[in-house]
């Protein structure tokens, strides 16, 4: 059974990507015994435009929105624009489109606190949890001196990468914002990560034809999503399946139906085809595009779930066909554990930060818990660094 603070969590982590198994770092451990040296920057400069040329003190993330009801989003304000050269996109459809429509910077580049509030002015997202999707993608990806993130890849307009093992390499980076069994994404085995893929879009559009009369439904979800665990599960040798990465994939399967169809509609909510190609395709607005209703999570989860009950685990010992479940994954009954899961990964990411680094670190942790205490229906804060 799937709680319902918890459940609220999946869609977001989804809107903003696809999050794998083990997070960017499987094996690193909260122990910092390997890495001796000191993690310390107390300064950055960047050649983005109007971006800081030093380290920054994070603001909290913003509350929710004075109006949370239906509006329409693909207004005057926010025309869509082609892509200019160096305009970054990744691997999340919902992400693309807010910066193609100038919800956060058309360069792809942005702070979590832009996000959290383009989520919920674009797609009406729930507060807290677009709070803590958002703050697990700058924790695990984001440059925290800066305070700037990628959608996409690696780039210098976030300012100069951290020490080893951390990177900053944004939403590209397997195992964070990018996960295996994508349902418009391949998985990073294969190569590219990110970019639309046009032969999984059409098998989108195929299911939706079998078992949606041409629409993408609670139904075609389900069984679209157990046939993406079976493609990677007989082709993929890496193929990992485990905790965040568990949990996003089935929101990343219900998001469509949540967030892409138009607001203005409000019972037997289905997506066509020609709104699915300019979200995941296009990376654009319907024409007359309105927001949900209501601030919104991953309805019809349970409806997946219960089609094809699936448990987490990955390919063992690097061959096909060899799926092994993992005992120690996070699931959907057990929230805190992903909680726990993600804080140990930033240990392992950043090991021994002083300075900026660490008051920055401190107080990103700290946003996030703000939206977990909420969404996970209330878990201890871990202050792995301390408190500011």
């Amino acid at each position: 059974m799937v709680s319902k603070p918890f459940s609220v969590l999946t869609a977001l982590l989804l809107t903003l990507g696809a999050l794998t198994t083990s997070l960017a770092f499987p094996n690193l451990q909260v122990s910092n015994g390997g890495f001796a040296r000191r993690q310390e920057v107390e300064s950055s400069t960047t050649s983005g435009g109007g971006r800081p040329p030093q380290g920054v003190d994070p603001p909290p993330p913003p509350g929710p929105p004075s109006f949370t009801g239906a509006k329409l989003v693909n207004d005057r304000d926010h025309p869509w624009r082609p892509l200019r050269n160096g305009d970054i996109r990744g691997p999340c459809p919902g992400m693309n489109t807010l910066a193609s429509h100038g919800y956060i910077s058309r360069d792809g580049v942005a702070t979590p606190a832009d996000i959290v509030k383009a989520v919920q002015e674009g797609f009406n997202m729930e507060n807290k949890f677009a709070i803590v999707v958002t703050y697990i993608a700058h924790l695990l990806d984001g440059n925290l001196v800066t305070d700037l993130l990628s959608i996409g890849g690696k780039t210098p307009k976030t300012g100069p990468a951290p020490p080893a093992p951390a990177h900053a390499g944004g939403f590209n980076v397997h195992g964070t914002f990018e996960g295996d069994a994508g349902m418009t994404r391949a998985d990073a085995f294969f190569g590219d990560n990110h970019s639309f893929n046009q032969t999984l879009f059409d098998k989108f559009v195929d299911f939706s034809n079998r078992y949606g009369g041409g629409f993408y439904n609670f139904s075609v979800a389900a069984e679209l999503r157990y046939s993406r665990i079976q493609d990677s599960i007989a082709t993929n040798p890496e193929f990992s399946f485990r905790n965040v990465r568990y949990i996003t994939a089935y929101g990343e399967t219900v998001f469509p139906i949540n967030f892409f169809v138009d607001g203005r509609v409000t019972t037997d909510r289905k997506l066509s085809m020609d709104a699915a190609a300019s979200f995941f395709r296009d990376m654009k607005f319907p024409p007359d595009f309105h927001r949900p209703s209501h601030p919104t999570s991953n309805e019809g989860i349970d409806i997946v779930i219960g089609a094809h009950p699936w448990l987490p685990g990955g390919n063992a010992d690097g061959k096909i066909n060899n799926y092994v479940v993992d005992p120690t994954s996070a699931d959907f009954t057990q929230p805190c554990r992903l909680y726990e899961h993600v804080v140990n990964s930033v240990v392992g990411l950043y090991p021994n930060p002083t300075g900026i680094l660490r008051r920055n670190l401190i107080k990103n942790l700290h946003y996030l818990h703000i939206g977990v205490d909420v969404t996970f229906g209330g878990c201890p804060e871990l202050l792995p660094y301390g408190q500011s």
